[in-house]
C-alpha cells in the first residue's frame, strides 16, 4: 500500500481519536473513505471535517459488535464505491476493574466490541479486500495486547485475542498467496477519549481513573499515532508499536518474560493510589 490515492479505506471508530485522525490523514493522501461509529454527533463532525477538505466520504452509524449489521455494512460500502482496499478495525472500549469486581456482562461487552468487532469487520470485508488485488487489513490491538496490568483483565483479554487473531490471519494470507497485507497495531498511551469513556467498577471513581491515564500514561498525541500507523501500513509492517512507552515495555517483556508482572503490579498499584 505505497499509495492511498483512489483507494477505498474503511475505518471504524471514526467519531474521535485515532479513527478521526486516520481518516483526516488518509483523506489528505487521496483515499476514498467509509467511516463509521456509534456516536452520531462525533461522526457528523468527522464527516464535516473531511468534506471541508474535499474528501469523498461515506458514513454510517454502526455497532461493530452486531455481526449482521457489519456484514450488511460491508455490502453497502462495496455497493457505494465498487471495491474496498483497506480496512482499519479501530473501534474499541475500555473497562477498569479488578476481576472480582468485573461482571460477566462487563467481560462480554468489552469482548463483543474489542475482539468480536475486529473479527466481524475482518470477516465481512476480507473477501472484498482480497478481490481488490491490492489490500490491507489493519487491526488495533494495544500495548495491553503485549503485557497485562491489574484492573484491565477484560481489555487485556480482548487485545491479546486481537493480536493472536491478526497474526494468524497474516500468515494465512501469505500461505494463500493473496495480495493482502495484515498489520497489528499496538498503541501505548494515546491522548484519546477512550479512558474518559471507560466504565469502572461500582464504587470506583471514573474521573480519577481518566485523569490518571491522561496525566501519567497518555504520552502520544492522536495525530502522531495515526501518522505512525499509516507509515507502518505504507511499509507493509506486520506489527507496529505506537509510542516510546509501547516500544520500551515490549522490550521489557521480551527480556524478562513473566517476571515483568511483579514490576507492573507494583507500578500500577502506586499509580492508582489517590493523590
Amino acid at each position: 500500500m505505497k499509495n492511498f490515492a483512489g483507494k477505498v479505506v474503511v475505518i471504524t471508530g471514526a467519531a474521535s481519536g485515532m479513527g478521526r485522525d486516520l481518516a483526516l490523514q488518509l483523506a489528505a493522501k487521496g483515499a476514498k473513505l467509509a467511516i463509521s461509529d456509534m456516536n452520531p454527533i462525533g461522526l457528523d463532525e468527522t464527516v464535516a471535517m473531511l468534506e471541508s477538505r474535499g474528501a469523498q466520504v461515506h458514513s454510517q452509524l454502526l455497532n461493530v459488535a452486531e455481526r449482521e449489521s457489519v456484514l450488511e455494512y460491508a455490502d453497502t460500502v462495496v455497493a457505494h464505491y465498487g471495491k474496498v482496499n483497506v480496512v482499519f478495525n479501530n473501534a474499541g472500549i475500555a473497562h477498569h476493574a479488578e476481576v472480582e469486581q468485573t461482571s460477566f456482562k462487563d467481560y462480554e461487552r468489552v469482548m463483543d466490541v474489542d475482539f468480536w468487532g475486529v473479527v466481524n469487520g475482518t470477516k465481512a470485508f476480507l473477501p472484498h479486500v482480497i478481490a481488490s488485488g491490492d489490500g490491507h487489513i489493519v487491526n488495533t490491538s494495544s500495548l495491553f495486547g503485549i503485557l497485562a496490568i491489574p484492573g484491565q483483565s477484560a481489555y487485556n483479554a480482548a487485545k491479546f485475542a486481537v493480536r493472536g487473531f491478526t497474526e494468524s490471519l497474516n500468515q494465512e494470507m501469505q500461505l494463500a498467496g493473496h495480495n493482502v497485507k495484515v498489520t497489528c497495531v499496538h498503541p501505548g498511551g494515546i491522548k484519546t477519549a477512550i479512558a474518559r469513556n471507560a466504565t469502572v467498577a461500582d464504587g470506583s471513581d471514573a474521573a480519577q481513573f481518566a485523569a490518571m491515564f491522561d496525566k501519567k500514561l497518555a504520552r502520544t498525541t492522536s495525530p502522531r499515532a495515526a501518522e505512525i500507523i499509516i507509515n507502518a501500513v505504507e511499509k507493509d509492517r506486520a506489527r507496529v508499536l505506537v509510542g516510546a512507552d509501547a516500544k520500551i515495555l515490549d522490550l521489557v517483556v521480551r527480556l524478562t518474560a513473566s517476571k515483568y508482572q511483579a514490576v507492573t503490579a507494583k507500578v500500577s498499584g502506586s499509580m492508582l493510589k489517590p493523590r
